[in-house]
């Protein structure tokens, strides 16, 4: 046997056998999916601003005090 071919063979075992390896560190790394997540914890819901609470307490007879008076 050639001495070129031989050591042409070895380095194609060697970059089978880390190309296993590296393939097994990326499957035990990213082998399995993250769990789902639900659409309940994506979103918050909050009030756009604060209520105001003089805002619903309409006198509709205040108008009249106010303007006629």
């Amino acid at each position: 046997m050639n001495r070129g071919t031989a050591g042409m063979r070895e380095s194609r075992e060697n970059e089978a056998t880390d190309k296993d390896t590296a393939a097994a560190a990326r499957h035990a790394r990213f082998g399995r999916l993250p769990e789902p997540v639900r659409a309940e914890d994506m979103v918050e819901e909050r009030p756009a601003t604060a209520p105001d609470p003089a805002r619903h307490a309409y006198d509709p007879d205040e108008w009249m005090v106010r303007y006629c008076l």
